[in-house]
């Protein structure tokens, strides 16, 4: 299956990296997927509503982006928490990208949510991208599902070091790797009712 795992915060080398190259980790322990990461710390969508970016004029950020995300059977999106809600980059990424130019983006795709946190956060973030996600699918009428099952990182920082290795409580391990377990489990099976469609 191939993977694509999207650390949205456009800090460099923050928590939500560290969470990411966990998945990464962790996927890539039996060999049997295609693991890509992108990391929103080149980030430069314009805002939407300033102008509509076009296939043939992408930054080779976008260009790593949109690759990264429309190859990709199973998409993590994973966000901090700021002020209760998702960054506004990836907020503003699905609106500017949820149109007929980027369709590829949203077709036949399972999706994850994760939100991230130095403390104990990290929900709302990820019900907040589910919902905008989820709009963007349905109007734009393709199909794809978002996975019901969403983590929370808490205390990101004491549990993975930076380069995404474990060095907590054993309980977080033990919850993220039933997460990725469960969404694989999900993508999985969504994608052999597609081939069983076709």
């Amino acid at each position: 299956m191939k993977i694509t795992i999207i650390a949205t915060s456009p800090r460099a080398n923050s928590n939500t990296l560290r969470f990411c190259k966990f998945v990464r980790n962790v996927l890539q322990e039996t060999g049997e997927h295609e693991v890509t990461l992108v990391d929103f710390a080149h980030y430069d969508l314009p805002f939407v509503g300033s102008v509509w970016i076009k296939p043939e004029t992408l930054t080779p950020f976008q260009q790593e982006l949109i690759a990264a995300w429309g190859e990709a059977d199973l998409v993590f999106f994973a966000s901090p928490e700021y002020n209760w809600t998702a960054t506004p980059q990836i907020l503003n990424a699905f609106h500017i990208l949820g149109g007929p130019a980027f369709s590829q983006l949203f077709t036949n795709k399972v999706f994850a949510m994760v939100g991230v946190s130095n403390g104990r956060g990290g929900r709302q973030p990820a019900l907040d991208m589910t919902t905008v996600l989820n709009k963007v699918v349905s109007f734009t009428n393709n199909f794809s599902i978002t996975s019901p099952k969403l983590y929370e990182s808490h205390e990101t920082d004491k549990n993975l070091d930076a380069d995404g290795q474990f060095i907590g409580h054993p309980v977080y391990d033990t919850t993220a790797r039933a997460f990725i377990t469960y969404t694989l489990a999900v993508a999985q099976r969504w994608h052999k009712g597609e081939l069983a469609l076709k």
